[in-house]
């Protein structure tokens, strides 16, 4: 998770309108823009009075005032507080001068003296009394937000007190969404002998959208290292994070896995639950190490070679064809082999599988600067992985920081036993609720990786340690809510 989260830098930023700016976060840091409140204000209805004149009112000895003037909010006194006079004003007014006390209106009886408007009032006021002073909440050039801080409706209605039309945020990440598979079919496509429809898609892409990215859902390509090199290389120039589906295991038509392989990986990148197991050397390929070449060279194509890093050969094949007396296979005259298919040089592995069920062939690297996050082509494990990896890297890329960013947890008590153990930890989905002030967790069925049809209930993911056993009823858990 701390790589993922490393690699997925806030960059892109945009102005907004203000009334599009909620749920947003912040790029830079705004501050007032006037002292707020911009002048001594009035807190409710009543008399702007000087609070002196009426140190020994009571209800059965007023203090009478001339009143000289009336204010309302949006409008200025006409005449100053002098000594024995009053000045009606209403929520929101500006005090005028020489008050320092509003004596709410329901401690007032309207009275004349000799023909003239006056108010009797029957409480001593204290000095500042239901007035709130210049800069109460804000002084000019204070922070009324952070950076990355996400943007609530009461921040827009701060921000529009400030005059802020127009709100420099973190634009919306682009996520391209790219699933492999020859086995894929259209949604729309009748199913065919031995293929399913590519539903992860539009999961994915329905995810992306929930957590506040753009989701941008490109054409499915078959198991082959050339099509999915050129997919990733098209969606690296409009995207800012990569989403691929399948290919991320260990068959022969894995190809996503094919070419992680060939990146180096980065400075503590993790290694595989088989690796940290058994103790085995990495399955990505070591710094220095090439691929073995089997394809036409750009000489003999006349196109040149995807994603081959400068300066770098092709490796020769071990025994000539006069060596093994077979002849080449389909290779013209002076053809030299092209290198495997790649991604670019700037690439660097940061992890390849995790200890975990489902998804453990999940998968991430970053390509060109930008993070591609490789998940499990099965729909239960691909929703798992997306809620641990995905999310959390778009809500980086969104401002948001890197404890903020982490999954939302709170623990549980198991309604029923999960009879299954694991070799690592396992996240199981489940249905939540409370019962007498206690939050309960009922794991769903349908759980396997393949599986979908729990998908649509679940409320949380249930965390549980790896163990050969099972865990019983009434433990208490921790659940990651979705």
């Amino acid at each position: 998770m701390r790589l993922v989260l490393e690699a997925a830098v806030p960059g892109r930023r945009e102005l907004v309108p203000l009334r599009q700016a909620a749920g947003r976060r912040l790029a830079e840091a705004i501050t007032a823009t006037t002292d707020w409140p911009p002048f001594a204000r009035s807190g409710l209805d009543g008399f702007a009075v000087r609070s002196a004149d009426t140190a020994s009112a009571s209800p059965s000895t007023p203090a009478t005032l001339r009143v000289v003037s009336s204010v309302a909010a949006g409008e200025l006194a006409s005449a100053a507080v002098a000594p024995g006079t009053a000045v009606r004003i209403m929520t929101g007014g500006p005090v005028p001068p020489g008050a320092d006390a509003v004596v709410m209106l329901e401690q007032t009886a309207d009275a004349w003296v000799e023909g003239l408007p006056a108010v009797h009032v029957k409480r001593a006021a204290e000095p500042g009394q239901n007035i709130a002073p210049r800069g109460e909440e804000f002084r000019c050039g204070s922070v009324i937000a952070e950076p990355g801080t996400r943007l609530r409706p009461g921040h827009v209605a701060l921000l529009g007190t400030f005059g802020y039309a127009d709100v420099p945020v973190y634009a919306r990440p682009r996520v391209a969404v790219l699933a492999t598979g020859a086995e894929l079919l259209p949604v729309e496509a009748a199913l065919a002998p031995g293929c399913i429809r590519d539903s992860n898609s539009a999961m994915v892409a329905a995810l992306v959208e929930q957590c506040g990215g753009e989701a941008l859902v490109l054409a499915r390509v078959p198991d082959e290292p050339e099509a999915t090199a050129r997919a990733i290389a098209e969606a690296l120039a409009q995207s800012d994070l990569i989403i691929t589906t399948g290919g991320v295991s260990v068959g022969d038509y894995d190809v996503i896995a094919s070419l992680l392989r060939g990146i180096e990986p980065t400075a503590g990148a993790a290694e595989s639950p088989s690796q940290v197991a058994t103790g085995e050397a990495p399955a990505f390929v070591p710094a220095g190490t090439a691929p073995l070449q089997v394809q036409q060279s750009p000489a003999a194509t006349g196109e040149p070679p995807a994603f081959v890093p400068a300066g770098t050969a092709p490796l020769q094949a071990q025994q000539s064809p006069a060596a093994t007396g077979e002849a080449p296979a389909f290779v013209p005259a002076d053809t030299a082999p092209l290198p495997d298919p790649a991604l670019p040089q700037a690439s660097r592995l940061l992890f390849n599988k995790v200890a975990m069920r489902p998804g453990s062939p999940t998968s991430a690297a970053v390509i060109d600067g930008k993070l591609l996050l490789a998940l499990s082509g099965n729909p239960g494990a691909c929703f798992v992985g997306f809620e641990l990896f995905a999310k959390p890297a778009i809500q980086r890329l969104q401002g948001a920081g890197m404890n903020e960013s982490l999954p939302k947890q709170v623990t549980a008590k198991l309604a029923s036993p999960f009879d299954k153990g694991s070799p690592h930890e396992r996240f199981v989905r489940t249905r939540l609720f409370s019962r007498e002030g206690m939050l309960f967790a009922d794991p769903l069925a349908f759980g396997k990786s393949s599986m979908m049809a729990s998908i649509p209930e679940a409320d949380g993911l249930i965390r549980l340690k790896a163990s050969p056993e099972g865990t019983p009823a009434d433990t208490i858990v921790d659940i990651i809510l979705l």
